[in-house]
């Protein structure tokens, strides 16, 4: 009985410690099935009135159906927001992608599919025997590109949706290009000055369709949509591939050492995601792919971590440098564990590691930038798949341990220096999008305009930073009228696209 009392004691000091309280970070997880259109009028300083276009961020609305819950986030139907920025006034509205499935499980009133991370159809794995239907639930990013507004989701082909109305308009094939059941990644790259394009921009994506061996297809589209480049590249092996950095001359994949046993997805016991177990004997592969299309793809090995997203990448003479988030394993998805519930304690926190690529010698060098939890990292649009100075990202609100992310971490890679904002101890934080300053030269120059859950009062807020500055009050807050589900990823287009002043 002593001991049980000295670990209670032990536990309620640790928890007394940290700087949320579980109960409102829980709360930022509830749905939200209202879908509104308003002018934001509570607003807690100015709106800067040089800052015009529109964010749009994407992530799972619904956290059940009708009742149901849905076991793991990633599996909630997409929501898109959008705020549109213009003449120091912002407008917000909300969607939902109105994709086959949804529309199906809203008029039956409960769950009809199984997801990739945990969900699984109401009646035990008989129900779910042999049933290898996916939903599309267009949850994972949205970007604006060729007049065109696509919610992506890396398992199927985009939705796309009207840019004014956020009315779903169906599923898009990329004028053919992609074939019913072709996956399209939710992690494209916008390359600002495309060498082979005379100095154009390009949006680069990829699919991966992973067995046996991988195939890995890489897509590049000019400023109207139309392909310019298509290739496909063969790699051994089962690759579970979420993110891809660029530079010049390279996409660049890590295949995460992870196994892959589909049998009790098949037997209906588990989902595809719980089926996926780190691998620590293996070793990370780092797979570059030229984008031209044409010659060897390289392939080299560095220590066995796991990592969900990119920060960015260049190359400098004979190099290739890749700054990304890294886990010392994979976050394996417990069965037994509401996501709600989660010890965070207990599962890797991500920190942002630079890998070092000799093209020559295929030999791996890597360091810790900053051993700080992180995740969802930004930078000035310029210098995507160039070398750079400042990568905004989400942290915590602790400088160690691991928690819910709650400050957005500004780096200075010449200095070394580094600046938060905290949202603490009631505000919980998504990707920061950094806008920069019409005509601004500076590489920090611009806003940081960040989605954050404030739990004292149930809703949340879009709060616009200053980016030369975190330490200082934020420009604004525009209040919303209520929550917004935690979200993923999301885009800024310097197009307006609300309606009209």
């Amino acid at each position: 009985m002593q001991t049980q009392d000295r670990l209670s004691k032990n536990q309620t000091i640790k928890t007394a410690t940290k700087p949320y309280n579980r109960e409102d970070w829980k709360r930022g997880y509830e749905s939200q099935p209202q879908e509104t259109d308003y002018w934001i009028s509570n607003i807690d300083g100015q709106i800067p009135p040089e800052l015009n276009g529109t964010l749009f961020r994407n992530g799972p609305g619904l956290m059940d159906i009708n009742g149901q819950p849905i076991a793991h986030p990633f599996d909630g139907d997409g929501m898109i927001v959008k705020i549109a920025f213009k003449n120091g006034q912002a407008y917000f509205s909300n969607r939902f992608v109105c994709t086959e499935g949804f529309l199906k499980e809203q008029a039956a009133g409960k769950i009809l599919y199984r997801g990739v991370f945990g969900t699984q159809k109401p009646g035990g794995w008989l129900a779910n025997l042999f049933d290898l239907k996916l939903k599309n639930i267009a949850n994972t990013n949205v970007i604006y590109w060729g007049k065109k507004l696509l919610a992506l989701w890396e398992g199927e082909r985009p939705h796309s949706l009207d840019p004014n109305t956020l009315e779903t308009l169906g599923i898009d094939d990329l004028e053919g290009i992609l074939e019913p059941g072709d996956p399209f990644a939710a992690h494209p790259r916008f390359d600002p000055s495309c060498a082979m394009d005379d100095g154009a921009p390009c949006l680069v994506n990829f699919s991966v369709k992973a067995g046996p061996s991988t195939t890995i297809t890489i897509y590049e589209f000019n400023p109207d949509g139309k392909l310019l480049r298509r290739h496909g590249h063969s790699i051994p092996g089962f690759a579970f591939l979420h993110d891809m950095a660029i530079t010049e001359n390279y996409c660049i994949f890590f295949q995460n050492p992870v196994r892959f046993n589909p049998l009790k997805f098949l037997l209906g016991w588990s989902s595809a995601g719980q089926c996926i177990q780190f691998n620590p004997s293996a070793k990370t592969q780092i797979i570059l792919i030229p984008r031209h299309g044409k010659g060897e793809v390289k392939i080299v090995e560095t220590e066995p971590c796991f990592v969900f997203h990119h920060a960015n990448a260049w190359e400098a003479e004979n190099e290739v440098f890749i700054d990304s988030i890294c886990y010392d394993s994979y976050p394996s998805l417990d069965e037994e564990i509401d996501f709600r519930e989660v010890d965070f304690d207990a599962i890797p926190p991500g920190q942002l590691w630079r890998f070092q690529v000799n093209l020559a010698t295929s030999q791996v060098q890597h360091k810790i930038i900053s051993d700080r939890t992180c995740e969802f990292p930004d930078l000035h649009p310029k210098n995507v798949g160039r070398s750079y100075r400042y990568l905004y990202i989400g942290t915590t609100q602790n400088d160690s341990g691991n928690d819910p992310l709650q400050a957005i971490l500004k780096i200075d890679q010449k200095t070394g220096e580094q600046q938060i904002w905290s949202a603490a101890p009631r505000g919980f934080v998504g990707e920061p999008v950094f806008v920069p300053r019409p005509g601004s030269t500076k590489e920090d120059d611009g806003w940081l305009l960040v989605l954050v859950y404030d739990a004292a009062n149930h809703r949340s807020d879009l709060v616009i930073l200053d980016a030369r500055n975190l330490q200082q009050e934020p420009i604004a807050r525009l209040h919303l009228r209520y929550h917004i589900p935690y979200g993923l990823h999301g885009n800024f287009t310097p197009e307006y696209l609300g309606p009209v002043v």
